[in-house]
């Protein structure tokens, strides 16, 4: 029997294991956000006004950090999640925006919304990692000036570096992530104290009333200052993405017990630097620390704050790609557990090789963070805008607000948000154009392909399916039943596919065990295993199984069917077969969608990750039935 001290002890062991690990994963873009965003943010001002314009720039991050991070995510989107899970896809199934409508089958503007909002923090995955990079590795020069042509090499370096651990898996050094950040932000806030007893004047930036002043004194420069200013908040929508791994007391315990004190004191320590030396245009983060070897551990610090920032997005971006395969908006693609543990370890491989010439490349094409800040913050400011939309239909259908209390929550976050991305819009013209064009990219395929699957499931599975069920077509004298055993993959959990019937029509034979198996997935992020499959026995040998899983999990079709054996269905699993369809897409049909939405969707059904990698069975044991589909 445990006693309750011992009880007592593990409780605080796993609270304070959460706590350290949400440091490390969900706290790593914002937590490395002083590396440039207060730097950028006072760039903007004239020498003249550089040094007045301090208390209002710390206004503006200030505030922002506290009604956008404390206030939004914090207190209200955080409390939106799906059986603990959270992240915009979360949101989408609690807002009843993807829940088919009779009559319609086009997209509704809500999930295109969504479908927004995920492509843009694709785009931000892009950018992240080399921002990030490059501002810590531009520290460099500050302690050796000789080293400034080689900021660009090394930045790169460490990139490839860090795409090419990524089939390693997390959990081996996910593990030091956490106590490295939480070292972050006690520097962090131990170097703002340091400059904040030397200049305590500072401290009056916490009076919203200077971050207005700024704006109004600047005119001209108040759009490219809040464009900025966002920097401070970049990451903020890893709070909500990751919640489902650390649960939303850790995330909160660790935003205000450390993250948020540790950056508040660092941004105001940046800030009471600058009053004391305003002749010095250094850069302002490790001019915290003093010249010599605590400036350099500084920068040593700050390279390892850099990946962790880094990895953080990357793996968010694979767990965001694996949800928007199985809630069918993006085609298959080979996706690898690294960790037999933890199901949200995972590892997408092509999109990894993606990311990582996308980092390379904007490394390259903007070659300083200063250039690269002008195409960071509108892909985040579209994707908080979009939570804010997504999060009125949930607060009315999940919460059961009136209209009067969701629309007033949510238009005083979405001023917010569409202030931000007012201003982020003049940075297109200087690099803003990048992550927009990512996003356009995506959001295409994901759009495409959602339409495409719309339209096939209705051609096959919808007019194309017989109402006679396969146990009756078993019964005829012309079908030879075979020994042996069949799983034949289906799309719905009724009647029998045409395809299935070309198929005995062609070959006048079926096994004598037989398997019409259909995948669904549900809009919850995990389905118990108890509820993970029904099985129903229609007769003549033949059996209906429909297999759940959420949209956070990997269909295991071997595994299902060893539950099948279990349940006295008498079949085989390593000498089994199993038929798939195997569409053909021919354009020139009647499907509404437009030309090259048809021609996209053949060229991703050719290259989408074949069914026996995707569903973990052994290629020798699938037979593909072609079947020609005119769109």
């Amino acid at each position: 029997m445990t006693s309750p001290s011992a009880g007592q002890d593990s409780t605080a062991a796993v609270r304070t294991a959460l706590f350290v690990g949400a440091l490390g994963v969900v706290f790593g873009d914002i937590g490395t956000s002083p590396l440039y965003a207060f730097r950028e943010s006072i760039e903007h001002l004239a020498p003249a006004d550089r040094v007045g314009g301090v208390l209002g720039v710390l206004s503006l991050i200030f505030w922002s950090l506290m009604m956008v991070v404390s206030l939004k995510y914090t207190t209200v989107v955080m409390r939106a999640d799906n059986h603990g899970e959270g992240g915009i896809f979360a949101l989408l199934a609690l807002s009843g925006l993807d829940k088919p409508q009779e009559g319609r089958r086009r997209l509704v503007p809500g999930v295109l919304v969504v479908l927004l909002g995920a492509s843009m923090l694709c785009g931000e995955g892009v950018i992240t990692p080399a921002i990030s990079v490059l501002s810590a590795a531009e520290g460099i020069k500050l302690i050796i000036p000789a080293a400034e042509p080689y900021i660009i090499p090394v930045s790169l370096v460490i990139l490839i570096t860090l795409y090419a651990v990524q089939r390693k898996g997390t959990h081996r050094i996910g593990q030091w992530f956490g106590p490295i950040m939480a070292v972050w932000f006690i520097v962090l806030g131990a170097l703002g104290i340091y400059h904040l007893v030397g200049t305590p004047e500072v401290l009056r930036a916490l009076n919203p009333i200077h971050g207005w002043h700024l704006l109004q004194n600047h005119p001209a420069e108040a759009a490219a200052i809040l464009g900025s200013v966002v920097l401070a908040i970049t990451g903020v929508e890893a709070l909500y993405a990751d919640m489902g791994h650390f649960g939303r007391p850790a995330i909160m315990r660790a935003w205000y017990a450390l993250v948020l004190p540790g950056l508040t004191l660092n941004y105001f320590g940046q800030g009471a630097y600058v009053l004391s030396h305003p002749y010095d245009n250094g850069n302002p983060f490790l001019s915290l620390a003093p010249a010599g070897a605590p400036r350099t551990a500084l920068l040593a610090l700050s390279l390892f704050a850099a990946v962790i920032a880094s990895q953080a997005l990357i793996s968010g971006t694979y767990s965001l790609v694996r949800q928007a395969i199985q809630l069918g908006f993006f085609p298959r693609l080979k996706v690898l557990h690294t960790n037999a543990l933890h199901q949200g370890q995972i590892y997408v491989p092509l999109v990894n090789i993606l990311m990582a010439l996308g980092s390379i490349a904007t490394v390259l094409q903007f070659r300083s963070s200063s250039g690269l800040a002008g195409a960071y913050g509108i892909a985040v400011t579209g994707a908080m805008t979009a939570t804010t939309i997504t999060l009125f239909f949930a607060a009315r259908r999940h919460w059961h607000w009136s209209w009067p209390a969701a629309l007033a929550m949510c238009a005083g976050f979405v001023l917010i948000d569409l202030g931000f991305l007012a201003a982020n819009i003049p940075k297109i013209a200087h690099g803003g154009w990048l992550p927009l064009a990512i996003g356009a990219i995506i959001f295409a395929i994901m759009h495409t392909w959602k339409s495409g699957r719309s339209e096939i499931q209705e051609r096959i599975y919808g007019s194309a399916v017989t109402e006679l069920e396969l146990s009756s077509i078993a019964r005829s004298k012309n079908i030879v039943r075979v020994p042996g055993s069949a799983v034949f993959m289906v799309g719905t959990p009724k009647g029998t596919p045409l395809a299935l019937l070309h198929h005995l029509k062609a070959n006048k034979c079926l096994q004598q065990t037989v398997v019409l198996l259909t995948i669904i997935t549900q809009d919850t992020p995990q389905v118990d295993e108890d509820d993970r499959m029904s099985l129903d026995f229609m007769g003549e040998g033949v059996w209906r199984a429909v297999g759940r899983y959420g949209y956070m999990e990997s269909p295991d079709v071997s595994q299902l069917v060893e539950k099948i054996k279990l349940q006295g269905v008498p079949i085989n699993p390593m000498g089994t077969t199993y038929y798939f369809n195997r569409e053909m897409i021919i354009s020139g049909g009647n499907a509404r969608m437009f030309e090259w939405q048809k021609n996209l969707y053949a060229f991703l059904s050719r290259n989408a990750t074949p069914v026996k990698d995707y569903y973990q069975i052994l290629p020798t044991q699938i037979i593909e039935i072609g079947l020609p589909v005119q769109l």
